[in-house]
Order: C-alpha cells, then structure tokens, then sequence
C-alpha cells in the first residue's frame, strides 16, 4: 500500500481533453495499479478537489463517469469504494 505518498499530478487546464476527463483517467489507473485497491474507499471529493487543485463539481464528474463503468460505487454519507472486477 503506498499510504503517505505524494503524488505529483499534472492536469492540462489548457489542453482539448476536459479537465474532468484527465482526472477520470488517473483515478481509472490508480484503480487499475491497485494504488486504490478492490473494496478499499477512495479519497474523499475534498481530498482529491485539493490534490488536483480543481473545482469539486469536475472531481464529481470524474467520479461520476467512473461510476458509470462500473469501476466505482458509492453510498450517501458511506463514501465511495473501488468495485471489484472480475478477470
């Protein structure tokens, strides 16, 4: 587990990729990586609006897109944990 690290995370504001799309991917392959294992919580939207230095509202939506595919799922006040993929 990589608890304490500091992740040096760099989000193109000016490129044609939406902002909340690169942070969709680097959530996506933390997931993928296992930095955010199976069953495990990820970080707070708080937590990551101020790792990423970004709006809360794009942090959602990035959270929300993943949760469309089925990589994330979350409940009300419970938080939101990295679902478990079959291989």
């Amino acid at each position: 587990m990589r608890l304490g690290m500091l992740w040096r995370v760099v989000i193109n504001l000016t490129g044609s990729v939406p902002i909340w799309r690169q942070v969709a991917d680097i959530l996506r392959q933390r997931i993928h990586d296992g930095t955010y294992p199976p069953d495990t919580a990820i970080p707070s939207l708080v937590k990551l609006t101020e790792e990423f230095g970004i709006a809360e509202v794009t942090v959602r939506k990035a959270v929300d897109a993943l949760k469309a595919e089925g990589l994330l799922a979350g409940t009300p006040g419970k938080g939101t944990y990295v679902v478990p993929q079959s291989r």
